[in-house]
């Protein structure tokens, strides 16, 4: 049987130390609802973003304890349907984004969502890719702010981490401690100006632990291939880390050297950005499926 999360319990910050809204056994399916960034603060164009309350930006629902996982394992969480709002909102302003030194004051725009698409404007319809901006897990030491992404995940907006996809989290606390939230409709690689289509919306979610299996960083796979996700103070550590991440883990498998393997991924692999505005960068890299096919990797099995 499904059990149900609402988003009435919600967190600003991943912490060892909150205290969880539920306890669920590996292999638990949840329905997890979710606010947007703004905690649905804004719901029409009357709404003036600058007046409404930023102590509550990006709540991630739970923390949920998985039990038996414990800091060495690994968390697996199987995204299996995500469903958003009929409207999103989007915003930006002096000092936010990379545009944020050309602009003079916070705007923000409300957009319909109709038959898989966002309605930008009269011209533009933006196709969906329905996402989750924020999930994770209690974070090794003090507490992260849901704004900001790290090794327990957090804020990465990365778009790939959609519907069908499944992520691995290293887990640092006793019962991981799971949250999401932050869902959009639609958002591109870098979220240049520090909002996607932003949306409510209700995630089901598979939680499984895998058991003693070291892991530095979050690691997404969907049915392309599998994906290295790093966040750092620059986005070029990022991406060197993202990198030497996906060949620590492929080159177990293989029969090549490091040489022949960067080769490899340097012909095969992508180094992709997922976002460039929140306190960290968040970078991915990439190896597609055929790689892992050619190998028989079967990651975290």
């Amino acid at each position: 049987m499904t059990q149900t999360l609402a988003c009435t319990d919600v967190i600003y910050a991943f912490s060892k130390d909150n205290s969880p809204v539920m306890h669920v056994d590996p292999g638990t399916t949840i329905e997890i609802e979710t606010y947007d960034c703004f905690e649905n603060q804004v719901q029409s164009a009357e709404t003036k973003i600058a007046g409404i309350d930023w102590d509550k930006i990006n709540p991630a629902t739970g923390p949920i304890y998985v039990n038996g996982a414990k800091p060495g394992d690994v968390l697996k969480v199987s995204i299996d349907k995500l469903e958003i709002g009929s409207q999103g909102v989007m915003a930006t302003g002096p000092d936010l984004g990379v545009m944020g030194h050309r602009l003079e004051e916070l705007a923000s725009k409300i957009i319909p969502i109709e038959d898989d698409y966002a309605l930008f404007n009269d011209r533009v319809k933006v196709p969906l890719n329905p996402m989750i901006g924020v999930i994770g897990v209690a974070p090794e030491g003090k507490p992260v702010s849901c704004g900001t992404p790290g090794a327990h995940g957090g804020n990465m907006d990365t778009k790939l981490i959609a519907e069908g996809a499944t992520l691995y989290f290293p887990v640092f606390t006793e019962g991981a401690l799971f949250a999401l939230g932050d869902f959009h409709a639609a958002m591109g690689d870098g979220e240049i100006g520090v909002s996607g289509i932003e949306v409510p919306g209700k995630a089901t979610v598979t939680l499984d632990v895998v058991e003693s299996t070291p892991l530095r960083h979050p690691v997404l796979v969907n049915a392309q291939g599998i994906a290295f996700i790093v966040s750092a103070a620059t986005l070029d550590e990022a991406v060197k880390t993202a990198v030497e991440e996906a060949i620590d883990f492929l080159l177990p498998h293989t029969d090549m050297t490091i040489a022949e393997l960067t080769m490899l991924m340097s012909a095969s692999g992508e180094a992709q950005i997922s976002q460039v505005v929140d306190p960290l960068m968040t970078a991915r890299f990439f190896v597609p499926q055929y790689i892992l096919d050619a190998y028989d990797v079967k990651p975290f099995a």
